[in-house]
């Protein structure tokens, strides 16, 4: 059974992980499976959003512990230097939006591979935990960057020291999730969310993306400048035309991604 699932719809490619009886832990076959994966639709230009879930109850448990203390197995710096920081930085850099379907309990590198996505959205029953503290770790997988620009440092402090559970419901209202839905609704849902960015311009996305990319470490005069830099770009595309055409047609646009 393949580790990873993926099939295109509409624009959007559905990436799943298919680990059900671990959780959806990664083991060095699923973390290269997905790698792989996001590397097929950074170059298929059908592909122009990507929505990642977990298949069964659990998003992603993060590690598979027993390859983690496997004596054959890869040592922990291995597993954080060739499994997760490359999933982490294809996230980021891929010009295309991702989108975390969090379905089920978020844990360790689950939780921070679905907070480095660019829209993370959750069933209300599902949760996000910190674990790395339970078993004497550190938070990996972009966890320690990205989690106190979304809550804060203090609270990111406390919820990494201390391991606590965070409600979908919770998540949100502190600003690390986009949106939780009613668990009945929620693949409609962000299915629908999935398939609005796939229709919108894939390039303009791509490049406000690299700005707030760049934008925790420029300062305001540079961002300016990055910002004139990408409009110019911008203005350049042919979804730039057509959105400006389809708003003096007083119509709905029709963006291609180019």
């Amino acid at each position: 059974m393949s580790t990873i699932t993926a099939r295109t719809e509409n624009g959007v490619a559905y990436i799943v992980m298919n680990r059900p009886d671990k959780f959806n832990s990664f083991n060095r076959e699923m973390a290269l499976a997905l790698q792989q994966e996001l590397d097929r639709c950074a170059d298929d230009d059908s592909v122009r959003a990507i929505h990642l879930s977990g298949e069964g109850k659990a998003f992603c448990a993060g590690q598979d512990l027993g390859e983690a203390v496997d004596p054959a197995g890869p040592e922990l710096r291995a597993i954080v230097r060739d499994h997760y920081n490359p999933i982490i930085e294809r996230i980021r850099n891929i010009e295309k939006p991702v989108v975390a379907a969090v379905n089920g309990v978020a844990a360790g590198a689950g939780a921070n591979i679905a907070l480095a996505c660019d829209i993370v959205l959750a069933k209300e029953s599902a949760a996000f935990i910190q674990a790395f503290s339970k078993i004497g770790l550190i938070p990996d997988s972009g966890g320690t960057w990205f989690l106190p620009r979304l809550v804060g440092f203090q609270k990111a402090s406390a919820l990494m020291m201390l391991g606590d559970k965070v409600s979908a419901a919770e998540a949100e209202r502190l600003g690390m999730i986009y949106k939780a839905f009613a668990d009945d609704s929620f693949e409609t849902e962000s299915q629908k969310i999935a398939e609005s960015l796939a229709k919108m311009p894939t390039k303009a996305l791509a490049y406000t993306k690299a700005a707030l990319n760049l934008s925790f470490s420029h300062s305001l005069t540079e961002q300016l400048q990055q910002e004139e830099e990408y409009q110019a770009i911008c203005g350049a595309t042919a979804d730039f035309n057509e959105g400006i055409a389809a708003f003096l047609e007083k119509r709905q646009p029709v963006f291609t991604g180019k």
